[in-house]
């Protein structure tokens, strides 16, 4: 949506949308937080990602999550939650609870844990047979630097074994997995994912603003972005439309 006449304005993909898709990352929202967020940006999220194991601890979690269904806006539980329950041998309950809260979308990750990729893999497609799988890849640990190839490897066989998307991991902050933990991009790494795999398939998480436009001039206005801010979904969206100043003259020869 736009509300002026302005032309040399790039095309957005419509919802329900499989590029340009934008993730908003709810690290504990209350009912109304949500209410108040979605009354504006509900237009430019695709999904919510209730961050890494918030939802444990948040109070009065079905009421906010019937807001989120009430907009059709789909969520999931952050990768971490689902480490946590495997982790403890109790993958059978975090289905239950998956099904009770009738999440349509599953995280499967294991930034955080140690998991053999043949484990992780028959996960995926175990979930993809009822859910939207989006698979991460990427550690946790700013001390963990995976070589391109190896992510290469993971990202192409999550794929294959049924996620819908992998999400490039970078944690909320931005500073771990593709970027450097002064939040530089790893552009190299980049380069290297996007000769093997299809930027459409990619999740990129680019929670800073700076992350954010690097994208946009890289891959164009649709690129797919996760971990966003509830308060920069517009603010974000603008960037996609060549309607700030750090992509004002992106689009304008188009």
């Amino acid at each position: 949506m736009i509300n002026y006449p302005l032309k040399n304005i790039p095309d957005r993909a419509a919802k329900p949308r499989n590029e340009g898709f934008t993730m908003i990352m709810d690290k504990g929202l209350s009912r109304r937080e949500a209410e108040d967020f979605l009354e504006v940006g509900a237009e430019y999220t695709d999904v919510v990602k209730l961050g890494w194991a918030t939802s444990a601890v948040t109070p009065k979690l079905e009421e906010k999550l019937a807001v989120y269904r009430e907009h059709n806006i789909p969520y999931y539980f952050g990768g971490t939650l689902l480490e946590a329950f495997y982790i403890r041998g109790q993958i059978d309950d975090y289905r239950r609870i998956v099904e009770k809260y009738q999440a349509t979308y599953v995280e499967v990750s294991n930034g955080s844990i140690d998991m053999e990729m043949d484990e992780k893999c028959e996960l995926i497609a175990s979930f993809a047979k009822d859910y939207t799988v989006l698979s991460e890849v990427g550690s946790k640990s700013t001390g963990k630097l995976i070589p391109p190839y190896v992510w290469v490897d993971m990202m192409q066989g999550e794929l294959a074994a049924g996620s819908w998307k992998v999400i490039a991991e970078a944690r909320e902050s931005g500073t771990v997995g593709m970027f450097r933990s002064d939040g530089e991009i790893r552009s190299d790494l980049i380069e290297e994912i996007l000769h093997d795999v299809p930027s459409e398939k990619i999740l990129w998480e680019a929670p800073q603003k700076s992350q954010q436009v690097w994208f946009i001039k890289l891959l164009g206005s649709n690129v797919n972005l996760g971990n966003i801010a509830p308060s920069e979904a517009i603010p974000l969206e603008t960037l996609r439309l060549g309607l700030r100043g750090d992509t004002f003259h992106t689009f304008l020869d188009q």
